[in-house]
């Protein structure tokens, strides 16, 4: 296994590799590909914060809980929200940074903050050649003709290795509320859709199974109160509501969605798919398993039997089923189609012209 230390010791191991190398992070999510292990994990540490300027610049291995902490003393956060999903997959390790930028993981607050790759301001990564490559910095900038930034978030190290991020964080609220509408999954979708679409800068809109619909709201204390009051009288239609004025309940019901942690410990393969809310409900059904929401209904997670195949259950709908647990004989990642698949084929030559960095990971 290569563990480099430092940058130069990461471009020398990529220059001299011979054969294909499995990029692994904190190595929590579970994926592998052919190769010699290239682990990142040394790469760590907090390199700048300017909690004025509301930035953070840190190494690719540096653990999510080290910069949680680091911004919570100053009271802020990552406004992506990365989820843990250790519990979900059964795996050990540490999720960092970097793992989390190269897969692109976004929280229940992406449907007001954004996804990760809203967040990150600039990337520093190592390509297939060895070579050291910078994008982007505390002011986005463009200087190689891509945008290379969110080029990386969601390249699972198909490209690039990625060595520093530098990113914009967050206030942290000082107050949150969730309302939860006892609704079934189509009514749910409803109530969801409708919050979104109000002026209360809804924060979070998800369904599980039990409760029901749940919406976030966050901000200043006035402010939460008055919204939360207007839209229980919005979502009235919808269903009974519930209001759970206590942040820490409230914490741990989002991470529960954040997680999928109605689906630890139990049997079977989990799902992931990318639809539009208007599908969710038909999707839902024609799947026959499980289900829970996040992002309005726009992201629809499955827990199903042992090999079934999302992909084939779901039936047509606009979007994409990524196998996050299961039968390793099924392929992880939607196949691509023919103009896609030549993009994508494009990036890596020009990126990995030897194509050893995580090969046939993503097709």
């Amino acid at each position: 296994m290569l563990r480099p230390e430092t940058e130069p010791d990461l471009a020398e191991a990529i220059r001299g590799a011979a054969g294909p190398l499995c990029i692994v992070g904190g190595g929590t999510r579970g994926i592998a590909a052919p190769g010699e292990v290239l682990e990142t994990g040394a790469l760590r540490g907090i390199v700048l914060h300017e909690p004025e300027a509301l930035t953070l610049v840190a190494r690719a291995g540096t653990p999510l809980a080290e910069i949680e902490a680091a911004l919570a003393a100053e009271g802020q956060r990552l406004a992506f929200e990365p989820p843990d999903w250790r519990r979900l997959l059964g795996t050990g390790g540490e999720p960092t940074l970097g793992g989390a930028a190269a897969m692109n993981l976004s929280g229940p607050r992406r449907v007001q903050a954004g996804a990760c790759r809203d967040s990150l301001l600039g990337v520093r990564f190592v390509d297939g050649t060895g070579a050291v490559v910078k994008n982007g910095g505390r002011v986005m900038k463009n200087v190689t003709g891509y945008d290379l930034v969110k080029l990386m978030a969601g390249s699972h190290g198909t490209l690039g290795v990625l060595t520093e991020l530098s990113l914009r964080v967050q206030p942290a609220p000082p107050a949150t509320v969730t309302l939860v509408i006892a609704a079934d999954l189509p009514a749910g979708v409803a109530a969801l859709t409708a919050a979104l679409a109000s002026p209360y800068d809804v924060s979070g809109a998800a369904w599980l199974p039990g409760p029901g619909a749940l919406v976030r709201l966050e901000g200043l204390p006035g402010s939460v109160a008055y919204r939360a009051g207007e839209l229980r009288r919005h979502l009235a239609p919808h269903g009974q509501i519930r209001q759970e004025d206590d942040p820490h309940r409230s914490h741990a019901c989002w991470q529960a969605v954040r997680d999928v942690a109605p689906f630890h410990g139990r049997a079977g393969d989990v799902w992931r798919l990318s639809l539009r809310p208007s599908e969710a409900a038909a999707v839902a059904a024609r799947l026959g398993g499980e289900v829970l929401l996040d992002w309005g209904g726009g992201l629809l997670w499955a827990l199903l039997p042992p090999g079934a195949d999302a992909r084939l259950l779901a039936g047509p709908f606009t979007g994409h089923a990524t196998r996050i647990r299961g039968a390793a004989g099924l392929p992880r990642f939607q196949p691509e189609s023919a103009a896609v698949a030549a993009l994508s084929a494009g990036l890596r030559a020009r990126f990995d012209p030897r194509g050893i960095l995580n090969p046939g990971l993503m097709g």
